[in-house]
């Protein structure tokens, strides 16, 4: 790579000025230095993320989901560096245009891999020209930011169009708004498509979940019918109208076996052949994050094996099911941010209660910009699921009464329900009363971030063991 990457001396100039603002901002401790960087470069050269981009000379991945873009790319990243390959990567978890452009600054490599907010996808696609996207799922998310997911699909589907024939795709078969992208995105040939999806019945929901959010086909407007669901809309469907129906999958988990809080086996068909794969992490949803992974290192050219390996080792993603100790209370970490996101959590939880079936809870609820001020998801989400699990929950946070009344109105116990203002009181006040060792701690985005820095400011961020 050239030292002044992306070409003249006066580009050079504004990357230098970029870098040594991200460096102050970082040696003052003020944080900002995953992002600010990139938000001066991108205001004194809009086209920076082309112009750094450029230096790609393997290409780059972009990926995109409401839930799972964190934990996926964490995970072929990791498949990437069993195969050698350290790609250009917004590990930091800025996913908007100023991280990628941080990353493209501060890092160096012959490809990239990106994780990039949804709303942000076509802007960060159309700079960065991808060899590969990865579309995990789109689930009603901050609706007070991004509107209704049906026109996220919309531009998502412009994008595809665009880039057919020149880039390929990984797409979730299970979810009808990402699979009828490939329409699209197929161009020719067809293996710059390739779907993923689930297809053990075993795993499905007994009822579709009041948090079912793909109800109509976007070819007709006919309503689907689904003959199973296993992640809110995520399933197999078919539309009885115009006959659009679910692909089958060429990365598909034919068998699964839930381990709560331990992970789960799979096993996993390929087109190379079958994957035995023994993930760390708990949860159905992180099944589909790994058909994701598996997929999109199949099609960046590592073997299954190595994957495999990879996978059986990953690490969770920040906030997402990490485990620590404080005093000798164990304590999950579980983000919750949407009503599918936050039922897969409560699924898992429950699974993972103790010997009795009781378990302790803190639940941080903020309304932040980066939470979304419009918090009336919580309503959506299937909080019943644990009315018979809980022991005693303290909530805190910005919207810490609502949350309250959201867990009297699912039935759990009114005399189980505490309020405690602020994130440190509420969460010294949840560990202080966890009966059976154990306590659940499952927070909104900028809430994880107040106990992350609450548990680093105590010293204890180097015990998170998970």
């Amino acid at each position: 790579m050239s030292e002044i990457r992306g070409g003249d001396t006066l580009f050079g100039a504004k990357v230098a000025v970029s870098r040594a603002i991200g460096a102050a901002s970082r040696a003052s401790g003020r944080g900002g230095g995953t992002t600010l960087p990139g938000r001066v470069l991108l205001r004194l050269e809009p086209e920076a993320i082309a112009r750094l981009g450029s230096d790609l000379d393997r290409g780059a991945t972009v990926l995109s989901a409401t839930n799972g873009k964190t934990t996926t790319a964490a995970m072929i990243a990791a498949i990437l560096a069993a195969d050698g390959r350290h790609p250009v990567h917004n590990r930091a978890g800025s996913n908007m245009t100023w991280g990628v452009a941080t990353a493209l600054l501060e890092q160096r490599g012959h490809e990239g891999l990106f994780e990039v907010d949804e709303a942000w996808l076509p802007r960060v696609t159309e700079q960065l020209d991808p060899s590969l996207i990865v579309l995990g799922n789109l689930f009603r998310d901050q609706l007070d930011r991004y509107g209704e997911m049906e026109a996220l699909a919309d531009e998502w589907a412009k994008t595809a169009a665009e880039r057919a024939g020149r880039t390929g795709f990984v797409l979730n078969a299970d979810d009808p708004l990402i699979a009828d992208l490939g329409r699209d995105a197929s161009g020719e040939p067809r293996e710059r498509v390739v779907y993923f999806g689930i297809e053990d019945d075993s795993q499905a929901l007994p009822e579709l979940q009041h948090a079912f959010d793909a109800k109509h086909c976007r070819r007709c407007g006919h309503a689907y019918s689904y003959a199973r669901a296993f992640v809110g809309h995520l399933g197999h469907y078919s539309c009885p109208n115009c006959g659009a129906q679910r692909p089958r999958p060429d990365v598909a988990a034919t068998s699964i076996e839930l381990r709560g809080m331990d992970g789960s086996r799979s096993t996993i068909r390929t087109p190379e052949g079958e994957i035995e794969l023994a993930l760390p992490l708990p949860g159905l949803y992180n099944v589909y994050n790994a058909l994701a992974a598996v997929a999109a290192g199949l099609r960046l050219g590592v073997g299954r094996d190595r994957i495999a390996s990879a996978l059986s080792e990953v690490r969770a993603a920040f906030g997402r099911v990490e485990g620590f100790e404080i005093g000798g209370v164990p304590v999950w970490l579980l983000l919750i941010k949407n009503p599918a996101g936050a039922n897969e959590v409560l699924r898992t939880v429950r699974d993972s209660a103790g010997p009795d079936g009781k378990a302790d809870f803190w639940i941080g609820l903020n309304d932040r910009i980066a939470d979304g001020r419009d918090v009336s998801w919580i309503w959506d989400a299937d909080f019943e699921i644990l009315a018979g699990s809980a022991r005693k929950v303290v909530c805190g946070g910005t919207r810490a009464a609502e949350m309250a009344l959201r867990l009297k109105y699912a039935g759990w116990p009114a005399d189980a329900i505490e309020v405690v203002p602020g994130i440190e009181r509420s969460f010294d006040a949840a560990l202080g009363g966890a009966a059976d060792g154990r306590l659940f701690a499952l927070p909104t985005y900028t809430a994880l971030l107040e106990l992350r820095k609450l548990l680093s400011d105590r010293g204890l961020a180097r015990e998170f063991w998970r």
